[in-house]
């Protein structure tokens, strides 16, 4: 096996964190959940939610992955070592690794359909229709069971290209690049909007905060989803890129900028996409994949400087989904170097082969696919970390892996936060997601 890669800074480690975190869920969703739930009136519960998340979920898995210096198997094997079920560990570990490649294999099939649209703005193609029902129709051919092959290949090879590299060479210099890039188009974008007639009404919206929502469960529910999914806690992503960071990095501090940009990120989003939607008089009602491939396209072709502001939204997009792609794939491509010792080369290889087949199968019942993970997987694969991490470690070992690399030791409320508010939250966010078909 090759020596064990690792981040080389401190920035890039959090780029990469950020990276993993920023996706579709802030680009997608949360624009289309603050816009049906009272705008403000979810944004506050939302930013409460991250910030208890953050400050728990996030720098425990980041904590545990270090003090392992494994990804979930090795950490989850670790953890139960002292009990004499290390072996009971690692069987347990493999859900969330499992998990990490369900849910790459499906966001495969979205990075293809962005990859697709995205060279599409280059050439004219993604705005080149007149009515909505053409901007339908084209994705409804697309996303179809083989519908995107030659696209969804590409965005594999280079993904795969980029995870060949490894930690420091791959997955580090491609955050660095891409993670400024997307945040700098974004407030261009957002810059944009704000210069459009009828773009008052939409900020009027966002900030406006209504008694009504706030007392409102349900708005309450989705906000917890919301976070909970936008910050990738899973059990997987966070603990392996946090078997890569040293000793002498101050965890608490770099999750804090995860939560913070993570967040930045979901509300350049909504101060785009909503103001924009404004606009036109539309209402935001739906997100998903049709908000992307359709509605915001139609929305910006009628727009001045339409192919510009394309082609900006586009690259964007494609880059945010990358670097969560990238994410994903590294807990497998780890597990199978670590367990059966093989090269970066060999491993990167075999996941991208396994992957590129399933994917191209299921194109046709990608949206089943991805529900059926985020509502039972991610948030099993959180709770059960949570439980190796909080409860089996216990808080001498907890505290002991969080406070490595600090000048002073966090505060006394971290352990007792952690284990009795985050982690019944993972499994409070499953028992929801089962109820109402998904909250994230």
């Amino acid at each position: 096996m090759d020596k064990r890669d690792s981040f080389k800074s401190r920035w890039g480690f959090t780029l990469a964190c950020i990276g993993s975190a920023v996706g579709m869920g802030n680009i997608w969703m949360f624009p289309t959940r603050a816009s049906v739930n009272g705008g403000c009136s979810f944004i506050i519960p939302y930013i409460i939610f991250v910030v208890l998340i953050g400050c728990t979920g996030i720098i425990g898995e980041m904590s545990f992955g270090r003090a392992a210096r494994s990804g979930p198997i090795g950490a989850f094997g670790k953890a139960l070592e002292s009990k004499g079920k290390k072996r009971l560990g690692e069987v347990i570990g493999v859900i969330p690794v499992l998990g990490s490649l369900a849910m790459a294999i499906g966001y495969t099939v979205v990075v293809g359909w962005i990859f697709k649209y995205t060279i599409g703005a280059f050439t004219g193609k993604t705005i080149s229709y007149t009515e909505a029902g053409d901007y339908a129709a084209s994705f409804g051919g697309m996303a179809t069971t083989f519908g995107n092959n030659g696209w969804q290949i590409g965005a594999l090879l280079l993904v795969t290209m980029i995870l060949v590299f490894g930690v420091s060479a791959g997955i580090e210099k491609a955050n660095k690049i891409m993670m400024p890039i997307f945040f700098v188009l974004f407030l261009g974008l957002a810059v944009y909007v704000a210069f459009q007639p009828g773009a008052a009404a939409g900020y009027s919206y966002i900030f406006k905060v209504d008694p009504v929502f706030i007392r409102d469960p349900q708005v309450w529910v989705f906000a917890l989803g919301q976070a909970f999914f936008s910050l990738s806690v899973a059990g997987n992503g966070t603990v392996i890129y946090g078997s890569y960071l040293s000793d002498d990095e101050d965890i608490p501090s770099s999750a804090r900028n995860v939560a913070l940009f993570d967040t930045i990120a979901a509300l350049l989003a909504g101060l785009v996409i909503i103001p924009a939607m404004a606009t036109t008089g539309a209402q935001l009602n739906s997100g998903g994949p049709g908000l992307l491939f359709i509605y915001l396209p139609n929305l910006i072709a009628g727009m001045p400087g339409a192919r510009v502001i394309i082609i900006v939204f586009f690259v964007a997009v494609f880059f945010a989904g990358m670097t969560s792609l990238i994410n994903l794939y590294e807990a497998p491509i780890a597990t199978m170097q670590e367990k059966f010792h093989l090269s970066r080369r060999v491993a990167v290889i075999l996941i991208a082969a396994v992957s590129c087949v399933v994917s191209i199968l299921i194109q046709g019942i990608v949206s089943d696919w991805m529900d059926i993970l985020s509502i039972y997987i991610c948030p099993l694969g959180a709770g059960l970390a949570a439980i190796m991490f909080f409860w089996v470690g216990g808080k001498k070992k907890v505290e002991a892996a969080v406070n490595k690399g600090r000048k002073s030791p966090i505060g006394k409320w971290f352990f007792p936060l952690g284990k009795y508010f985050f982690t019944p939250i993972c499994f409070i966010v499953l028992v929801l997601g089962m109820i109402l078909g998904g909250i994230g």
